[in-house]
């Protein structure tokens, strides 16, 4: 079974340990400019939700891909980008949905969560809980709609 990332807002603190993990496990430096993971913050800074790539099952950034850069890692279940396939096109950026992959611009090439190859290291850096690495059947889009329905309805101070 696959595993996916689960994210918590509630418990999000806005750290940036997520970030911070992401861009030096793949870049080697502490840069969340260079991140795969960011955290979006709302409501003057009372609110974050730290958002990534959702390995959606139907990858529009897959499908998208005009040179097929993007392929399925059949272990993790992730879209990974081929750097050496990659032209930049950004094609992928404006085919997701979610706004989730972005450009590099000292590669040249688009980046987006690889899982790390099955060890995420957001996850394993995130202090609160907010991050964590389940089972693909605890998460998805139900799950979202909840939270988005429940924040919705809450009154704003």
């Amino acid at each position: 079974m696959h595993k996916s990332l689960l994210i918590d807002p509630e418990k999000c603190t806005s750290c940036l340990q997520c970030e911070m993990a992401c861009s030096f496990e793949h870049e080697g430096v502490f840069n969340p400019a260079k991140s795969r993971i960011k955290i979006f913050e709302f409501e003057h800074g009372r609110r974050a939700i730290p958002y990534t790539c959702t390995q959606c099952a139907e990858a529009w950034c897959l499908y998208a891909c005009p040179v097929e850069a993007i392929s399925l890692n059949m272990e993790t279940g992730a879209k990974e980008v081929a750097e050496d396939v990659c032209v930049g096109c950004k094609v992928c950026t404006i085919a997701c949905p979610f706004g989730t992959i972005n450009y590099n611009q000292d590669t040249g090439k688009v980046i987006k969560c690889d899982l790390c190859g099955g060890d995420p290291q957001c996850a394993a850096a995130c202090p609160t809980g907010a991050i964590t690495y389940v089972d693909a059947d605890w998460t998805g889009y139900d799950r979202m709609r909840e939270w988005a329905q429940k924040t919705h309805s809450q009154p704003s101070a």
